[in-house]
């Protein structure tokens, strides 16, 4: 009983406990919210923290105000629109590193290339942009072929994009005894872009894609399934393959490198004018090149340069070929082009002439006054070609009427042959380049289509370090 009475005692004094507590809360309470008009501080508040109470809040510092960046403007200078571009994912491997000091060791080389590029940049960096694909890949005809439209491999692949005969016809890049669309800008670089969205769907991945361009989409895809099967994995790196597509990326990778800071590898290359470099003008029938070029007021070098597509002084009128004018000069061209026809003068001095029966190529060329030699470059007749009863040939239309500057065209015809280029197996010296292209070499038949001036082979078939 006694302990029964000491517990009721205790519950009865806690209750009393928390009561006091919860009415002093709330006195506590209550006077933080309004306190009593009798309360005086212990202390005076300071006199800069009462103005503070007074004003706004103002955040101040001694750094200047941050610039704004416009990422909707476009740069003057082509080379930061192509740096803007940049979204490939980066590869970092000693391929790497070792591909950017050999182009770092080469600066006059680099900054060579890098300027021959300025007639063919523009065109290749909007149709980039157009397609939503990285701005990395106008980088690509540098390893490709140097920027050289007139670039001509061992395995027979041509142009800037270096296409071989077989992916050029799947990609409707018309080669013929007029011309060869491989080294046409506009043409090649559809082509090209095409192609390389092709293969990106099929991988999914940039770095196989570009393996793909140079190896050839099948042996890529046969890669990939070889390391699936070892439970192995099946990125760029990873894959076994030919040591020229073991280089491939690490050199796009390295250039890549430099262009984004040139001034931290100490390199300096000129800048190029975010503009048309050409304009596209259509041809009104066959017409001479160099006509063509002094009726758009333009050198004969700087035209061949932006039309490296022909294979003879005459430019058929087809309409799927367009001549490439430096921008400005269509107006120029169109005007002298109309003055030329009203005076009734023709656009071409050559006409087509078909060998007669037991005729021979020198009375042929005594005949029209030429140089039997001359006359087999025009129509591009080597060792290995048939010239038999009924062979076409481009002659002069007047004998003897052959223009002066027409010796200065580069005429992609009288290189030596190559040696024929032998099979070898994925991963040796030597690899093809129809491996490289996924499709097969063909022996030339007729007419070849090869450089003036013999044209150095721009890639060997295994790189080597350097």
């Amino acid at each position: 009983m006694p302990l029964i009475r000491r517990s009721l005692v205790f519950c009865a004094c806690a209750c009393l406990s928390l009561n006091a507590f919860a009415e002093t809360a709330a006195d506590s309470s209550i006077s933080l919210k309004t306190p009593p008009a009798s309360y005086e501080p212990s202390s005076p508040i300071p006199p800069d923290l009462a103005l503070a109470r007074e004003l706004p809040l103002e955040i101040q510092d001694d750094f200047p105000p941050l610039t704004t960046i416009d990422l909707t403007a476009s740069p003057d200078d082509l080379w930061q629109r192509v740096r803007n571009g940049f979204s490939m994912p980066n590869l970092d491997s000693p391929l790497v590193a070792d591909r950017q000091a050999w182009y770092l060791n080469r600066p006059e080389m680099l900054k060579h290339v890098l300027d021959r590029s300025r007639r063919y940049l523009y065109y290749i960096v909007e149709e980039l942009e157009k397609r939503g694909m990285p701005t990395e890949l106008a980088l690509l005809p540098v390893v490709e072929s140097s920027y050289n439209p007139m670039a001509y491999s061992r395995a027979r692949a041509s142009g800037i994009w270096q296409f071989i005969p077989s992916t050029g016809k799947t990609y409707r890049l018309e080669q013929n005894w007029w011309l060869d669309q491989r080294r046409d800008i506009v043409a090649s670089t559809g082509a090209a872009l095409d192609y390389l969205q092709a293969i990106y769907e099929m991988h999914g991945d940039w770095h196989l894609a570009l393996a793909s361009y140079n190896w050839g989409e099948n042996a890529v895809a046969r890669a990939v399934a070889k390391n699936q099967a070892k439970h192995l994995p099946t990125d760029y790196a990873s894959l076994t393959m030919p040591g020229e597509t073991r280089y491939y990326v690490p050199k796009l990778q390295a250039l890549k490198n430099i262009i984004a800071q040139p001034q931290l590898f100490g390199v300096k290359f000129n800048a190029i004018p975010n503009q048309p470099y050409f304009d596209l003008v259509g041809k009104p029938a066959d017409m001479d090149m160099s006509l063509a070029a002094k009726l758009a007021e333009t050198p004969l070098d700087e035209f061949m340069a932006l039309n490296p597509s022909y294979n003879r002084p005459v430019m058929p009128g087809s309409k799927g070929s367009p001549l490439v004018l430096p921008a400005g000069k269509v107006q120029t061209f169109l005007v002298n082009l109309q003055h030329h026809e009203n005076q009734e003068k023709p656009l071409t001095n050559w006409h087509t002439y078909k060998l007669k029966k037991g005729e021979k190529l020198d009375k042929v060329a005594a005949r029209f006054k030429i140089s039997t030699a001359y006359l087999k470059q025009i129509n591009g007749i080597t060792r290995r070609t048939r010239v038999t009863t009924g062979t076409t040939l481009l002659v002069p239309r007047k004998a003897g009427q052959v223009n002066a500057d027409m010796h200065e065209i580069n005429l992609p015809l009288t290189q030596p042959d190559l040696p024929k280029v032998k099979a070898q197996r994925s991963g040796k010296k030597g690899a093809k380049k129809s491996a490289a292209k996924g499709g097969k070499l063909k022996k030339p038949v007729g007419k070849s289509t090869k450089a003036k001036k013999p044209v150095k082979a721009v890639k060997s078939a295994t790189p080597k370090k350097q």
